[in-house]
């Protein structure tokens, strides 16, 4: 089994079949077959059933994926250990991020790490649970990992580096704002509030339904799962929004007030990463993720 062949099955599964693979390899498709074919005859397994135009992983295939990724991450590990010999000229980073922490601090942490290497491309992908984040990186994925979480993040297997604490607030619509002055609101507050709210499972939306149980009379007119959308419709007068602070400057930037939500919430925010084999790219990456840990408070 060479490279060559795991690259060309990943293609496959990437891109959801061998016409595209073959597109964006640049081969022809009867060439991707015939080496995905070998492949399987040097398994002694198929690695997709083939339905139509499509390819579907086989039991066999799914099990692959895995350490196809982390064959292929390392040998760009080992390429760019090469390379850094003559200093960090080029490279690609993957990066997997959850909605909030990919406002910040992964902006900042971005602009600082792209004026030291600006020659490195990066590659930045969503997540919405810190579960898929970890598994991202614990497969081999994606290297570096941005997760929110309400508690901090404790797992066996991959490195934690705390970013810090975002607590909650409250992004209120301009043209319902009966609150009264001040930086921060109870959440009793939020009685007779038209809300936006986001999907269920997210620290957001457990606020709000905790508000609701506990006799607050709040009115989901909304529920968004992606959150870029929050900001548009809060402006557009639909009804206030619960962010992490993350949230706080654009919308201070669109015009928009916010409050702090008393008692606070907070959303613990983590970078994850293998614990060892990371290309230079990631080690430079983490090394600015500690230097932004060091001298940003809690949020």
């Amino acid at each position: 089994m060479d490279t060559r062949k795991l690259k060309y099955f990943l293609a496959v599964v990437d891109h959801g079949g061998f016409g595209r693979a073959a597109e964006h390899l640049l081969i022809a498709q009867p060439s991707l077959s015939q080496t995905i074919a070998g492949l399987e005859k040097e398994l002694g397994v198929p690695l997709f059933h083939r339905i139509g135009r499509r390819a579907v992983l086989s039991e066999a295939g799914k099990e692959l994926v895995g350490p196809a990724r982390l064959v292929m991450r390392d040998l760009d590990a080992a390429q760019s250990a090469v390379q850094a010999l003559q200093g960090m000229r080029s490279g690609r980073l993957d990066i997997i991020t959850m909605p909030s922490p990919g406002v910040e601090p992964l902006t900042s942490m971005i602009a600082g790490f792209a004026r030291m290497h600006p020659s490195v491309r990066l590659n930045v992908v969503a997540a919405f649970t810190p579960e898929e984040v970890i598994e991202s990186v614990r497969s081999g994925s994606t290297e570096i990992g941005l997760a929110g979480s309400p508690t901090p993040i404790r797992v066996a297997g991959v490195q934690v580096l705390e970013l810090g604490r975002q607590p909650l607030i409250l992004i209120v619509n301009p043209q319902a704002d009966t609150f009264n002055p001040g930086t921060a609101i109870q959440r009793e507050d939020l009685g007779g509030h038209r809300l936006i709210a986001s999907q269920r499972g997210s620290l957001m939306r457990w606020l709000v339904d905790d508000a609701l149980a506990h006799g607050v009379d709040v009115e989901i007119v909304a529920e968004v799962a992606h959150r870029t959308s929050i900001l548009p419709l809060v402006l557009a007068g639909v009804g206030h929004a619960v962010l992490p602070s993350s949230w706080a400057p654009l919308a201070h930037t669109s015009g928009l007030r916010t409050l702090l939500i008393e008692p606070v919430s907070y959303l613990d925010v983590a970078i994850v990463s293998r614990k060892e084999d990371l290309t230079p790219a990631a080690r430079a990456f983490l090394k600015v993720a500690e230097a932004h840990a060091q001298v940003s408070p809690d949020q």
